[in-house]
């Protein structure tokens, strides 16, 4: 049986909604910018926004996956550093509630958390702080965590601590782990290319990446740098937003579209397409039928605000993808 285990920045997103944008001129806070605040900055912003309707959920987008792996009802866990305080508790909270095991190293900082501010016209501001998330390293990693688990699943955005990436990758090889990479964003990607570029050769079997990851990483348009991703992984798939997305392992490429859905906030759709696809390859499903249940899964999530979506709308869900497993 498929046993799936995560590894990523250990983030609370904090989703406030606001009735409109005055409170992120008071606050200094572009609209749909992503800033990083320390966190001095973080208690101010949220003193300064007491009061207002907020909800809690465990997010990072490693943690979305396998999020969405759990809710899919495969096995599921999660490693990562969170403080010892209230944000680090919500988010075991939540893993544990969606049926994942959560595996919380303890960090000195405080648990780190994405604020985001959700304005009428549903665009998203954030204040991220990534505070313990951050402090996780090669040291807190040893085979017994990586025993029992078949696929391993890693977030790009580690890739700044490349001795953790490495030990992680690693360990995950020598215990038999199929291992896939979700590239983060293509700053990150442009800033660790050659360090990614020996990650993906030697140990990751499924790389993905959306159009401008790609394009870091290659420096050439998605169906050539497909076939470049594809030339070092396994499995290449790069996400094309609204225009579907591109498959390849050897010499056989697919493309697969999207479904028709009334987008509200696109967070957490590529993570989602991951969960989706690792889903499929799990049960031993074409590349094209992984595909598909990747495109039901990210274009449901992005009809709701954030990367979660609730108990009825995974029911219909996972309706969908059991027609695709038929099928």
């Amino acid at each position: 049986m498929a046993k799936f285990l995560g590894l990523g920045n250990a983030l609370v997103d904090i989703l406030v909604q606001l009735p409109n944008d005055a409170k992120l001129f008071e606050l200094n806070l572009p609209k749909g910018s992503m800033q990083l605040v320390d966190a001095e900055r973080m208690q101010s912003i949220l003193a300064q926004t007491e009061g207002l309707p907020r909800t809690l959920a465990a997010g990072g987008s490693a943690a979305n996956t396998i999020h969405g792996l759990a809710n899919l009802g495969m096995s599921t866990a999660f490693i990562g550093k969170v403080g010892d305080d209230s944000f680090g508790q919500a988010f075991a909270n939540d893993m544990i509630q969606n049926g994942i095991t959560p595996i919380m190293l303890k960090g000195n900082a405080e648990s780190g958390r994405a604020l985001a501010f959700i304005t009428p016209d549903s665009e998203r501001t954030f204040a991220v702080y990534l505070g313990a998330a951050i402090e996780m390293t090669p040291n807190d990693l040893d085979p017994s965590l990586f025993n029992g688990y078949t696929h391993f699943h890693i977030e790009g955005y580690l890739v700044q601590n490349h001795g953790l990436v490495r030990k992680a990758v690693e360990l995950a090889k020598q215990s038999g782990c199929s291992i896939s990479l979700d590239l983060a964003s293509y700053n990150v990607v442009d800033e660790n290319r050659d360090f990614l570029r020996e990650v993906v050769k030697n140990y990751v079997d499924i790389v993905f990446a959306n159009e401008e990851e790609a394009k870091a990483f290659t420096g050439k348009t998605p169906v050539e740098a497909l076939h470049e991703l594809g030339k070092l992984a396994d499995i290449a798939v790069v996400k094309l937003g609204a225009d579907g997305s591109l498959i390849k392992q050897g010499e056989t490429t697919f493309e697969v579209g999207v479904i028709e859905v009334s987008s509200i906030d696109t967070t957490g759709a590529g993570d989602l397409y991951a969960a989706g696809f690792l889903y499929g390859l799990s049960k031993g499903l074409s590349l094209l039928k992984c595909g598909e249940i990747g495109a039901i899964l990210s274009g449901h999530v992005i009809e709701v605000l954030g990367p979660k979506m609730d108990g009825i709308r995974w029911s219909k869900v996972k309706d969908l993808v059991l027609e695709v497993e038929k099928n």
